[in-house]
């Protein structure tokens, strides 16, 4: 039989320890004046941080699933982390990635890399038909656009272009992925756009995100009392039905394979995280390639089903999580102790670790990109040991140099396709020798790029609904992007206001596509003007 606690009046419990759970308790303590200790976080895994994860050691193979990409005009990540201190305390985390980005400034001379060549600031190779398309599509009503995908928008022609091989692999973009999503994407960033073929304007934490973000966060959190309950996978949550709405009564949960019920009342708080675009996640090594899993193989996603399956306005989980084949992609983490490899590509892109960003193949049959940080990128990692991060799109083609689909690839195996793109081979032996490559499948990466219709992502605050809020990438927020951490931040953001009733809202989401100055540029940009 399971064990019923009862929940103090005013708790909050957030179903989730990934980013947006992490701001939403900061935002209820911060601007809601909501005590510490009244906050629990339920974590179905053994750490907090969601996507943002970085782990490992020097001996064994750091990881890290991906990094998001930040610019200066997430507004409400910075809002948030204006208010968190760094790990030493010595600045606000805010301040320590403005600062980090003026000495530090993206300035890609090899965003592409063919023919064992870098292309210094690479042309967008757009014909005027390409460039009406995207400028029809900027403007273009979301709901003329439906489930149109990206290849319905555009002639095959376009997919070959350097504008999309670029575009494509900072944001993680497939042809069959949402015309809606993609044309979000061109709006939100249209400011970037002029820049794009050197990634200006791109900016990065000092160290990973998890390292840089997520652990002064959680150090702040945990000063205030917020309890933390890990290895706790939430399945279901049960409602209580009136004339005016609804409200969650109970929550139950597995830990330490017993069950478990939170008993809850209409002044308690739950915000749950919708999905998870790194559930099931599995990691290889360099001698072993990573399984595919799917969603039965964590709890997120089995729990959105569930709550859903009678409530048409908590969204429809299915369209995210049934089309493995098309969001699935892998990443790769690589662990060197020796500094040939980074030496080389310092010198074959102009690029020291950290200014240039990332390095895509357009000629790789798995579409690969690699990004080589600066050092050292995890904290506490030795002097000496340098640390990078690759992905691929296309995971089931053969690859170039490796004869088997980047999915059946070992670490070893994806180093040395690595090493045929940057035409490296006589220093294979030595880079292999040196190094621990580490390779990650992801199922659900891209998920939240499928096509989807209105109402499959449900609202921050369901319809009805008098104690529940949803966060993360699979809620609807107008105008802004999914995989971003901004989404979630300000999802976090809108939940906490909406529930508290506070006269406040999140910062607009920027629109430069209003800016005559911003638009000059992009328009200049994409007709090679002045060129």
């Amino acid at each position: 039989m399971p064990v019923t606690q009862t929940a103090h009046s005013g708790a909050t419990y957030l179903v989730g320890g990934g980013i947006a759970s992490l701001a939403a308790a900061a935002f209820l303590i911060r601007d809601g004046d909501i005590p510490g200790h009244t906050i629990t976080i339920l974590e179905e895994s053994s750490r907090i941080g969601g996507s943002l994860d970085a782990a490992g050691n020097d001996t064994d193979g750091y990881v890290m699933r991906g990094g998001r990409m930040i610019e200066s005009k997430y507004l409400c990540t910075y809002d948030l982390f204006a208010s968190i201190p760094t790990l030493d305390e010595s600045r606000t985390v805010t301040q320590e990635i403005f600062d980090w980005n003026k000495t530090m400034k993206t300035a890609s001379k090899a965003r592409l890399f063919r023919n064992g060549q870098r292309v210094d600031a690479p042309s967008f190779g757009l014909s005027e038909n390409h460039i009406l398309a995207l400028e029809r599509l900027a403007l273009e009503p979301e709901h003329f656009l439906g489930r149109s995908t990206i290849s319905d928008q555009f002639d095959p022609g376009f997919f070959e272009t350097d504008f999309w091989h670029m575009w494509c692999t900072t944001f993680a973009f497939q042809p069959w992925h949402s015309a809606i999503e993609f044309k979000r994407y061109l709006v939100r960033f249209t400011h970037m756009v002029s820049g794009f073929n050197t990634l200006t304007g791109i900016m990065r934490t000092v160290y990973n995100q998890y390292d840089s973000m997520v652990r002064p966060l959680h150090k702040w959190l945990e000063k205030r009392g917020v309890n933390f309950m890990l290895n706790t996978t939430v399945t279901d949550l049960a409602f209580e039905n009136s004339q005016d709405g609804f409200s969650v009564k109970k929550i139950s949960f597995e830990r330490g394979g017993n069950l478990t019920e939170i008993e809850v009342t209409e002044q308690d708080r739950i915000i749950v995280t919708l999905g998870s675009m790194t559930e099931g996640s599995s990691l290889g090594s360099m001698d072993s390639a990573a399984a595919l899993l799917g969603k039965t193989d964590g709890g997120s996603w089995v729990l959105w089903e569930k709550i859903a399956a009678e409530r048409a306005q908590f969204g429809h989980p299915l369209n995210f999580a049934n089309h493995i084949e098309q969001s699935k992609w892998m990443s790769f983490t690589t662990t060197l102790h020796d500094p040939t490899f980074f030496e080389l590509i310092r010198d074959l892109t102009g690029n020291i670790p950290g200014e240039g960003g990332l390095i895509t193949f357009p000629e790789s049959s798995w579409l690969a990109s690699i990004v080589l940080p600066h050092q050292p990128h995890f904290l506490g990692q030795p002097e000496g040991v340098q640390v990078f991060w690759g992905y691929g799109l296309f995971v089931d083609v053969p690859g170039n140099f490796v004869k088997k689909p980047m999915s059946a690839c070992t670490g070893r195996e994806i180093m040395t396709e690595v090493i045929g793109h940057l035409r490296l081979q006589e220093h294979g032996s030595r880079i292999l020798e040196t190094c621990i490559c580490i390779p990650c499948m992801m199922p659900f990466i891209t998920s939240q790029f499928l096509p989807r219709s209105e109402g499959d992502r449900p609202q921050v605050m369901p319809e009805g609904s008098k104690n529940l809020a949803f966060v993360g990438q699979y809620c609807e927020l107008p105008d802004d992007v999914v995989f971003t951490v901004e989404y979630s931040i300000r999802s976090a953001q809108t939940a906490v206001y909406s529930l508290l009733g506070l006269k406040r809202k999140a910062p607009p989401v920027y629109k430069g596509q209003f800016n005559p100055r911003v638009l000059l540029e992009a328009f200049q940009a994409l007709h090679k003007i002045g060129v």
